[in-house]
């Protein structure tokens, strides 16, 4: 991964209708989320989009689009849509690195996949940067030059790869199918493109679940260091609440203060194997390394296990499992995450309606994040052009369509006082937060069978989710050799 890219990842996250309906072809196919997954059988095809709804002579992209069949012989009409996070994600690499959980809910319904235009093989908006653009530490002028190598890297105009255009391919994309309605499935920045295209399409939409919600009122930004912060003093919390945790790391919250003000002072340097290669390679590891290594670990309540262990080792002086986590999740990302479709969403629906009167400024100072963040995506976007955006698009969604709102009690970016801000012009919504869990419910214990119920009753009337209290959560490890027996 270049540094550039590296920064990037670091700092994380129409109109016009074609004159004619489309024939969406599908011919046999395997996806997969990338050569550790294996294939999935599937049908796939593209459809042709205009790229600018309003110079239908500017030029077209292509969408790749998959359905995996539902295994009934005579499945419901209605499909299954996940839509993907980041934003950058694509929905095919989504499906297929979670299938699993998706086969409850692929018993009755094909499962349709539209990778948004901008990430996946739908023109994919990717940013390579250069190797020598910063050494670790944020400055505007690196984030500008960064931006702006870039833009000027892409294939297509980034203003025409937002939510308001991304909702009308999905409608085109079900006309061409023949499908009656979608019941669609958004995590993270995905619940926002649910809720835009349930705002569009009313009629075309079943039920929707939102998984980590993102309110579409909401500026994403401001607060994300701030709730980072938030998730990980419910970390620290929870370990001293734990008799395990607490003896054997009695000081994590110093331990910690320690290590971050060490690594603000002088980064360390050292040679690390590459977690995925095993060649070693000279590594820098300051404090913004070790800010999105945590962000990245507090994710998923199996990696926020190995937090206490990790801080405690590093604050002792042995940084590699610490550093190994961190290049090993800012791979995945990597490979994951289209950076110019990123950037493409975040400087048009969120970062034009920051208000920094409304921040508050010393709990962005004292969280382990920082300004940096913040500050990094605001250059960025002084040089990014803001593309097409529906005028109504940050209004909250009213709908009569039966809503799932999932959350995490322990998730670091959108926690359950999210989805009470979405849903409140719902008519028909379920809020179901599960204890100690973070960012995306989807594979978190019973959530597969709670799903497959909410879609086929539409609503879970009736329907005990008392399951979810039960859920397992992974228990801090004491060493590299687990938890305790």
């Amino acid at each position: 991964m270049t540094r550039t890219r590296r920064f990037l990842l670091t700092l994380a996250a129409l109109w016009l209708a074609p004159p004619a309906l489309q024939a969406l072809e599908l011919d046999d196919c395997r996806i997969s989320a990338g050569p550790a997954f294996p294939g999935i059988k599937a049908r796939c095809g593209t459809l042709t989009r205009p790229l600018n709804p309003d110079d239908p002579g500017a030029g077209t992209i292509e969408l790749n689009v998959a359905v995996v069949p539902a295994l009934d012989l005579e499945p419901e009409p209605d499909p299954f849509v996940p839509l993907a996070g980041g934003p950058g994600q694509g929905a095919v690499s989504l499906y297929s690195a979670q299938s699993p959980a998706f086969e409850y809910v692929r018993r009755n319904r094909d499962i349709l996949l539209v990778d948004q235009r901008g990430t996946g093989e739908s023109a994919p908006l990717e940013c390579e940067g250069d190797d020598d653009f910063v050494n670790g530490e944020y400055s505007r002028s690196a984030a500008i030059e960064a931006a702006e190598e870039c833009l000027e890297s892409l294939p297509f105009d980034p203003a025409w790869f937002t939510t308001s255009i991304a909702v009308r391919d999905l409608e085109a994309v079900r006309e061409a199918l023949g499908y009656p309605r979608l019941n669609l499935y958004g995590v993270s920045y995905g619940t926002r493109v649910a809720q835009h295209y349930a705002r569009r399409y009313p009629d075309a939409v079943r039920s929707i679940v939102l998984d980590g919600v993102v309110p579409p009122q909401l500026a994403l930004g401001p607060d994300i260091a701030i709730e980072a912060q938030q998730a990980l003093d419910r970390i620290f919390d929870r370990c001293a609440e734990s008799a395990h945790c607490s003896e054997r790391f009695p000081d994590l919250g110093q331990a910690f203060d320690e290590l971050r003000a060490k690594l603000e002072r002088k980064p360390v340097k050292l040679r690390a194997a590459d977690p995925l290669t095993g060649h070693y390679e000279p590594v820098e590891f300051g404090r913004n390394e070790l800010a999105a290594a945590l962000r990245l670990l507090t994710y998923h309540p199996n990696t926020i296990a190995m937090i206490p262990l990790l801080i405690s080792e590093a604050a002792a002086g042995n940084y590699r499992p610490l550093v190994a986590q961190f290049r090993m999740n800012m791979s995945q990302l990597s490979d994951a995450i289209a950076l110019g479709m990123h950037n493409a969403i975040m400087c048009t629906e969120d970062a034009p309606f920051y208000d920094k009167a409304l921040v508050d400024q010393d709990a962005l100072g004292s969280s382990y994040i920082g300004p940096m963040q913040l500050d990094a995506l605001t250059a960025i976007c002084s040089v990014w052009p803001a593309g097409a955006l529906d005028p109504d698009f940050k209004q909250p969604l009213d709908t009569n369509a039966p809503v799932l709102l999932l959350s995490g009690s322990a998730d670091p970016v959108t926690p359950p006082e999210y989805a009470d801000m979405a849903a409140v012009a719902f008519k028909r919504a379920w809020l179901l937060t599960m204890p100690d869990q973070g960012h995306g419910q989807l594979s978190v214990g019973c959530t597969p069978r709670l799903i497959e119920r909410f879609v086929a009753n539409a609503g879970l009337d009736d329907v005990d989710t008392s399951c979810r209290e039960r859920n397992f959560v992974m228990p801090f490890f004491l060493d590299f050799s687990g938890p305790a027996p």
